[in-house]
């Protein structure tokens, strides 16, 4: 690496957590996440040689279904709705704020 290159990223990206440090760090119990990744609801995850990774994302769109369902007493797939929605504004107000000021 150059010294004039500048590196971006935050240091959770590279990093991957295991089913049971990302209950600890929702907190959930693991069943709740198994429950959510066989239905589909947490699609950031991935699954090495039988053991389930999860990056940040994951990290935040479980933080949100879970506060989801019990703020409000949602179902995890309105929770899971929800979640897509918050995604999608999250990346078009950053889509906005890296365009700069008109």
């Amino acid at each position: 690496m150059r010294d004039d290159e500048i590196l971006t990223g935050s240091p959770l990206e590279e990093s991957w957590l295991t089913l049971e440090q990302l209950a600890a760090a929702c907190p959930v119990e693991p069943a709740w996440l198994r429950h959510h990744l066989e239905e589909g609801l947490i699609p950031h995850a991935g699954s090495v040689a039988g053991v389930w990774c999860f990056t940040s994302t994951s990290l935040v769109r479980a933080r949100r279904m879970r506060q989801l369902e019990r703020d409000f007493d949602a179902v995890p797939e309105l929770a899971a709705l929800v979640a897509d929605l918050l995604e999608e504004l999250d990346e078009l107000r950053a889509r906005v704020g890296s365009a700069g000021p008109v």
